[in-house]
Order: structure tokens, then sequence, then C-alpha cells
């Protein structure tokens, strides 16, 4: 008995390798995230020493399982015994931290800073901190860009001594011969420096920051400009212009334009790091520049920042550099070729004014904002009426409908439809901003002038719109103002426009409630069953299964059965098959007589030949399906109901 219990112990153990011997990468990489499973199985002692010294000797498998092999030994601290012990794990994350993938290497090292806070001063420079030399001094570049994402972890814990070689050695990798070595360093040199000692800053990472940002391969100094911001955090005021500002100046005027990107992009950042007197003196320059860069992509980055930055200027000269040295650039950025850079100042530009005031908006900011609302791109002209509010509370809705609603009324009647297409999406969203009673004076009319447009797709947007617009003002407001306009378009001598009724109704019904929908909707779409047109006969069967779960099951017996009955007994091919349609939609909501039906001979055709309807009968104790067939003969059709248990 003894001997079968210790070869079941080893059951686990058997089946993990046979698994991670196995061809089938599905098999390896199940059996990797099961580790802690069986880890647990095997228990903390056979865990550390047979299954860890397994899995770093055979680290040679394909990338998504040692991608798992990487995140599983993050938290396997509990499983070899705890912190006491943790250090067990750190070989198999070595050799993961040099494999060729990045994604592998950054997982590794990621769960390396996890289970570094799990040891001890003493097992960090024990065991942990050779582990960073090892890799820092690697033969392979992967090792090598390893370990600068793990010298901040293990520094602020371990001696003067270990402190000192740890700094050395990242200073050797700042200077590594190969460039993603040295990205690798860059991107990591302002967490580094965050945890050393203000001194070593000025010694050590200053040198560093400032041969990076000089770097022959941008993509280094693009990092070192990140890095460069974290580092003006740390150091006194006093310090800052001579030891950063220079170096930032330069990567704001850098050759690539990559570099120039990362410095708008951090631009913000970097003005609350470095202060008012500097951003003054140094950031309004560098930023005028960003603004007129010769990149759309620099300018776009800029043009984003633009309501953050002035924001963020010195109240007591804010608005004279504002209007000296960003108005101008921004006037600029307006009429920009390039429709990403007009996007981005669209989406900030209204921020503006509620820094500006009310007079500079209306003299200067207005005649920009008319621009981006008429501008060729949809994007622009969408982030201008996104942000109307901000312009509403300085400016007051008055003056706003004096200056920017004729140029949304413009776009509005545009005689290219897909302009008035776009200023349709954008209604609901203007009509927020402005509120029911402007809405109602200025917009309404437009709104309902859509309803009548010659183009399909902007009556159908127009529909939409109506729908939007009570979501947002509530079925009273629509009782009074949309439903009595929309209800006398049955009458419109264009078909197409008693159409346009009826697709309104559609929409309006769920949002408008059941008593609006029962008492003035539902008569007028009764009275369209007779109309001479069949398309809007078959339309009218459509839209009483529409707005059918909306009605009381009175008005669906007593006023729609009856229409429906007569219209699937109608001449028109396609108003019977929507009548009928219409019919097998809203059963169990009405009780037909299909005796009615068959009773026509003139119902033969061979478009229902046979018929089959399939209903659920909810009303029923159990659920069950009814099946009506209709088969049509020389005498008239004939009707055959049976009924068996839902899902038999």
């Amino acid at each position: 008995m003894a001997g079968a219990e210790g070869d079941d112990s080893l059951y686990p153990i058997a089946v993990l390798i046979d698994e991670l011997r196995n061809e089938d990468v599905q098999l390896r990489l199940n059996s990797i995230k099961k580790l802690s499973t069986i880890a647990l199985a095997l228990e903390v002692e056979r865990t550390r020493t047979e299954l860890l010294p397994f899995l770093t000797d055979t680290i040679y498998d394909e990338d998504e399982v040692l991608l798992a092999l990487a995140e599983q030994l993050g938290s396997f601290t509990v499983l070899v015994g705890g912190p006491e012990f943790v250090h067990c794990l750190l070989p198999p994350l070595e050799s993961l931290a040099t494999v060729e993938e990045t994604v592998v290497r950054d997982k590794a090292v990621e769960s390396l800073r996890k289970i570094s806070q799990e040891h001890s001063p003493v097992d960090l420079e024990v065991h942990f901190v050779p582990l960073v030399k090892r890799l820092a001094s690697g033969d392979w570049f992967t090792s090598r860009t390893s370990a600068c994402g793990l010298f901040s972890v293990c520094y602020p814990h371990v001696s003067s001594t270990v402190k000192a070689e740890i700094r050395q050695h990242f200073r050797t990798l700042c200077s590594d011969d190969t460039p993603m070595v040295r990205r690798a360093a860059s991107s990591k040199l302002g967490e580094f420096a965050k945890v050393l000692e203000l001194d070593y800053v000025k010694s050590d990472i200053i040198p560093l920051f400032t041969a990076l940002a000089s770097d022959e391969q941008d993509s280094v100094r693009l990092l070192a400009v990140e890095s460069g911001v974290s580092i003006a955090t740390l150091l006194p005021q006093e310090d800052l212009e001579d030891l950063v500002m220079p170096t930032l100046r330069q990567a704001a005027e850098d050759k690539s334009w990559r570099v120039r990107y990362m410095v708008a992009d951090k631009f913000s950042e970097l003005q609350k790091a470095v202060g008012p007197e500097i951003t003054k003196n140094d950031l309004v320059p560098a930023f005028q520049n960003l603004l007129k860069d010769c990149e759309a992509e620099v300018r776009t980055a800029a043009a984003n920042k633009v309501k953050v930055f002035c924001e963020s200027l010195p109240e007591d000269s804010r608005e004279t550099i504002i209007m000296t040295h960003i108005l101008p650039c921004v006037k600029e950025l307006v009429s920009d070729t390039n429709q990403h850079v007009k996007s981005a100042l669209a989406s900030v530009i209204m921020g503006l004014s509620t820094i500006l005031g009310k007079d500079n908006t209306v003299e200067h900011l207005l005649p920009l904002f008319l621009v981006q609302l008429k501008d060729e791109y949809p994007e622009v002209r969408l982030n201008i009426i996104s942000n109307l509010d901000c312009v509403n509370e300085v400016i007051g809705i008055r003056q706003l409908s004096q200056s920017l609603l004729p140029a949304i009324v413009e776009l509005a009647e545009d005689a290219k439809w897909r302009v008035r297409l776009a200023i349709i999406e954008y209604m609901p969203l203007l009509a927020g901003q402005l509120g029911v009673e402007f809405f109602d004076e200025k917009l309404n009319s437009l709104c309902m002038a859509w309803l009548i447009d010659h183009v399909y797709a902007i009556r159908e947007a127009a529909t939409c719109n109506l729908m939007k617009l009570v979501e947002k003002f509530g079925a009273e407001w629509a009782q009074n103002t949309i439903v009595p306009k929309v209800l006398g378009m049955a009458n419109d001598s264009n078909y197409l426009h008693r159409m346009t009724t009826l697709f309104c109704i559609n929409a309006l019904s769920e949002v408008c409630g059941q008593e609006i929908t029962t008492k003035h909707m539902l008569p007028v779409v009764l009275k369209m069953s007779t109309d001479q047109v069949a398309n809007v006969r078959f339309n009218v069967a459509r839209c009483l299964q529409k707005i059918g779960p909306v009605l009381d099951s009175s008005a669906l017996q007593a006023e729609v059965k009856p229409v429906l009955e007569k219209l699937a007994t109608d001449q028109d091919m396609d108003v019977k098959y929507f009548a009928l349609d219409a019919i097998s939609g809203m059963y169990p909501f009405i009780s037909l007589t299909f005796q009615h039906i068959s009773s026509q001979k003139h119902f033969h055709s061979p478009l229902y030949y046979p018929l089959q309807f399939f209903f659920f009968n909810k009303s029923a104790k159990m659920s069950t399906i009814l099946c009506f067939s209709v088969n049509m003969g020389s005498n008239g059709c004939n009707i055959t109901k049976s009924e068996k248990l839902k899902g038999v």
C-alpha cells in the first residue's frame, strides 16, 4: 500500500512532464496553466526541489507557453513555502528574462518585480541583486534590456556598497553598444531616478539624461524626454534651469519629428513640473514652435494641449500670453491642411472661452468657431457642436444664436445631402446643449422639414432624430410639439410623406408610451389602411405589428384585428404578405378569426402555398407552440391547428 501511495504521489508531476513534452502546443499550454494545482499536489518541498528545476531546464518552447509560465511564476510565492523560499523562483524567471520574444521577457520582468517585494533586504543582496548583475552583464542584449527594469525595485532596500554597484551597472547600460539596451535604459531612467538620493540624481542621472537625449537613435531620445519630465519633478526649482531645461529645449527642436511629438504629448506634465517662471520664459516659445511644426503629427499633439496649457499659465499674465502668443498660432491651425490637426483643435478650442471671458470670446474666438463649424470634415464640426455648452456659459444663448446658429441652419439646408445628414446626426446633442425652449424657437421647424426631404436617407435620419429628441425632452413635449405635426403629414398628397408618418410612428410609439400611441397615433394608422397606394397599406400592416406591444389588449381586439383581417384579403400581394406577417408577429396579442380569411377565394395565390405559422402560446399553463397550416385549394383555404409542448 505504501508503494502504491508513493506511485500515486508521483502522478501529478508525471502528467505535467508528459503534457509538457506533447507535440500539441495547446496541451503544453494547458499544463502550464495548471501549475498551481500541480504545485499544491506536490506540496512546497517537492515544488522547490522537483518542479522548479524541471521548469528551469525545459524553457525552450512556444512563446505563448513561455508567456503563461512567466505569468504563473509571479504568483508562486505561497506555493514554494512563502517569502523565506521565494528566491527559488528566480532561476526559471531569470531564464525567461533572456528569451528573444519581447512579451515573454516583459512578463518575466513583471513577475520578478512582483516577487522582489517578498524578499527580505538580506535575501535581496544574496539572491536578487546577483541575478540583476548577471542579466546586466549578459552576452545577449535580451538579458541586458530585462535588467533595466529591475534596478529600481531593489535599490532602496540594499546597502550603500551594493547601491554604488547598481548605479554603476545602470550607467554602463545607458552607454551600451546596442540601441535596444539604451532604449530600455532610457525608458527606465525616470523610474530609477525616483528611488535615488537627490545628490546622485544630480551627479549620476542628469549626465545620463543629457547623453541619452543626444543619442544617435531617435527611439532612445524620445524615451529620454518622458524620463526628463519625471526627473524635473525631483529637482528643486533653482536647479531646473541649469540641469534640465537646456536638454528639453534641445528636444523640442530635435531633427526627428517623433522626439518633438513626445515633447508635445508630455507638455502639460512638463509645465506642471517646471513651474510658472520657466513656463513663461521657456515653454511658451517652445509651445509656439510646436504649434507651427512642419509635421502634422506634432501639430496635432500640440493642438490637443492648447486648453490645458492655457489653463495652467500664471493667472497674472495668462490672458496676455494667450492673446499675444497662443491665439495667433491657433488662428493658423483653424485653417490647417491636415484634418487631424483641425479635429484636435476643435475638441479643445471651445474651452478657451471660459479662460478669455465674454468680450474676447465674441471678438476673437467666435469667428474661429464659425470657420470650424463649416469645415469640410465632419469630425471637426462634431467637436465644435459637442462643446457648445462651454461657449453658452460664457456669452449666453442669445449671443450664441446670433453668431453660430445661422451657420448651423445654413449647413442643415446645404445642397449636398451628406452635409445635411451630418447636421441631423448632431441635432440631439445640440438640442441638449441649447435646451428645450430655445430648440423649439429656432430648430424645431428645421427638424420637421427634414421629414419631407427628397432624399430617403435624410428622412430616415430625421425619424431617428425625433425619437432621440423625445428621449431627451420627454413624452409631454412630444405630444404638444412633435406628434401633431407628424400626424398632419398623413394627409399629404405625396405618398412618400405619408409613409414617413408611419415610420415616425414606429419610432415614437415606444418612447411616447401607451396613452399617446393609443389615443393619437393609432387612429391615424388605422385610417391609412384604406390608402390608395399599396406601399402605404403594407407599411400600415408593418406599423401595426411594430406598435402592437405598446397597445392594450382591448385596442388590439377591437381596432387592430379588423384592419389586419381586411388587409390580409387585399388584392395586392405585398399587402397580403405583410398583413399575415403582422398577424403571426402579434399572436398571442390578437386572437384572429382564420375562418374569415379562408372564406375569401381571391386569397388563393402561389406566393402563399402552403403557409405555416408558429406561435408561442404564453397564456397556456405550460409553454406550448401552436402551428397553423394554411393549404390553398380551389374552394378556398383549409386551416388545421396542431399543438405541442415547447422543446419537443
